[in-house]
């Protein structure tokens, strides 16, 4: 199964932590470029959204962690590759639980939370 990872920069060590717990679990992964390599914001998000729409890829990991005192946090950025990815079909995971102000979107869009436990997955 290929999965791509979704969300904030400011979860960037979460990233690769789920990355590597993952790939122990034989799936195929895709972190944004732009974690990896010093590219523009367009043309990383470009990049990333190309990533989204390959038919190899099953799902999308929307990497929601806290951030200050906002629960489940999902940015701009993350909304849009989830929004996009609902668009082309793929399964579309929130490690967390629903975050409150777009939680109408996400559940129409059958969004599944994980409440933090990728064994979901």
């Amino acid at each position: 199964m290929k999965i791509v990872l979704c969300g904030s920069k400011k979860f960037i060590p979460k990233f690769f932590e789920l990355q590597k717990e993952l790939e122990e679990r034989q799936f195929e992964v895709v972190v944004p470029r732009e974690f990896i390599e010093d590219i523009p914001k367009k043309e990383a998000s470009l990049i990333h959204f190309k990533e989204i729409d390959k038919e190899d890829v099953d799902a999308l990991l929307i990497v929601n962690e806290d951030k200050n005192e906002t629960k489940n946090y999902i940015g701009a950025n993350g909304f849009a590759e989830l929004a996009f990815g609902f668009y082309k079909g793929k399964t579309i995971y929130l490690l967390n639980d629903i975050y409150e102000p777009y939680s109408e979107e996400l559940l129409a869009w059958e969004v599944i939370p994980l409440k933090g436990n990728i064994e979901l997955i």
